[in-house]
């Protein structure tokens, strides 16, 4: 196991460029990097950035960890096609880093829309994927019987929160209702969204079969990391479907975002399954 710092260094920003097999145009990826040790890499939510997870880094990093946040395609530096993109595309972005950067296998965070490259990722490249945390996210499916509709829960809300047309006020109603739990700041998700990335990462969601994702392969342990008050999120799908595959654990007091209201709790929580991934990783 590695061993913890009591400092840490700010993140490289740095960037990768590849050609997707048939495609007439490159892609870019622009990515942070930071601290050294075993690798926890992480995608962020529908439309936003891997910064949103600055702090929650920090931490990781005290506690021994490499992290690595690729920028989803609109966002940032990232850049290339955005059109009929599925799950698969946003994963090779994932994997080109990942390659660039020769890391093997690595834990790979998820944070609710990011759940799904995360694991599309594990199912395409398990070469490159020892363990998946699903972070405040939705399984895809639903318990047998329920008739609601997957990814249906606060939809307007969702997509309302990043609607740079709609007033401040109607936006921050959005944030709270889907976003926040209660007593939080909604204020500080108001900015940092992008219209172009959330259009081409719902159409992924939308014309992505779910079984191509939703089992993250057939081998890798997955953290379903819960939050208490997640408006959202159907909770306890992962291990009725997948069992002893998965382990669930709630994060107290925090919502949908999780990374800006409970921070140092979800470093905490990835941080020491990431440690009993890499642990089993060097036994086997």
């Amino acid at each position: 196991m590695t061993q913890a710092t009591t400092e840490t260094s700010a993140a490289s920003r740095l960037l990768v460029r590849y050609r997707p097999p048939l495609a007439d145009a490159d892609v870019q990826i622009e990515y942070a990097d930071q601290g050294s040790g075993p690798v926890v890499c992480i995608l962020a939510s529908l439309a936003r950035s891997g910064r949103d997870y600055d702090e929650v880094a920090r931490l990781l990093q005290l506690d021994g960890f490499r992290v690595i946040r690729p920028e989803p395609r609109g966002m940032g530096r990232s850049e290339g096609p955005m059109h009929g993109l599925s799950m698969h595309d946003f994963a090779a972005d994932v994997a080109a880093v990942l390659d660039h950067e020769k890391t093997g296998p690595v834990v790979v965070v998820g944070h609710a829309w990011g759940s799904q490259p995360a694991r599309m990722l594990a199912a395409d490249r398990p070469d490159l994927v020892c363990g998946v945390v699903m972070a405040a996210a939705s399984a895809g499916k639903l318990p047998p019987g329920s008739t609601e509709k997957p990814y249906s829960r606060l939809r307007e809300a969702i997509d309302g929160a990043g609607d740079m047309n709609l007033p401040e006020d109607q936006r921050l109603d959005c944030l709270q209702r889907a976003f926040f739990a209660p007593g939080h700041d909604a204020r500080v998700w108001l900015d940092g969204w992008s219209a172009a990335t959330h259009k081409a990462q719902s159409h992924a969601r939308i014309n992505t079969p779910v079984d191509d994702y939703f089992s993250a392969g057939t081998q890798v342990p997955i953290l379903d990391l819960q939050a208490e008050h997640d408006a959202v999120v159907v909770p306890n799908v992962m291990q009725l479907y997948l069992g002893a595959r998965v382990t669930v654990q709630v994060i107290r007091d925090a919502g949908h975002a999780m990374a800006p209201e409970q921070p140092r709790a979800m470093s905490l929580a990835i941080g020491a399954f990431a440690h009993r991934v890499y642990l089993a990783q060097a036994a086997a």
